[in-house]
């Protein structure tokens, strides 16, 4: 096995309702921290994304009067 192999997150198994709940708050703070903090680049991403493929379905696409938050 190489180090690279190795998982970046080690998810405990057991844990108590409580600490369970701590940590998926805990995860999507950080998501919406990130979805903040790169928000730029994931719209012009999105653009770029929209003007290679005009399907209205393709994913990742919003339009532009959504907020990101």
């Amino acid at each position: 096995m190489e180090p690279n192999d190795l998982p970046i997150v080690c998810i405990p198994l057991d844990l108590p309702d409580e600490a369970a709940a701590q940590l998926l708050e805990f995860l999507r703070n950080l998501t919406e921290t990130l979805e903040r903090h790169y928000f730029g680049q994931l719209h012009r991403l999105a653009q770029a994304r929209r003007a290679q493929n005009p399907d209205p379905d393709y994913p990742f696409d919003r339009p532009e009067s959504d907020p990101p938050f």
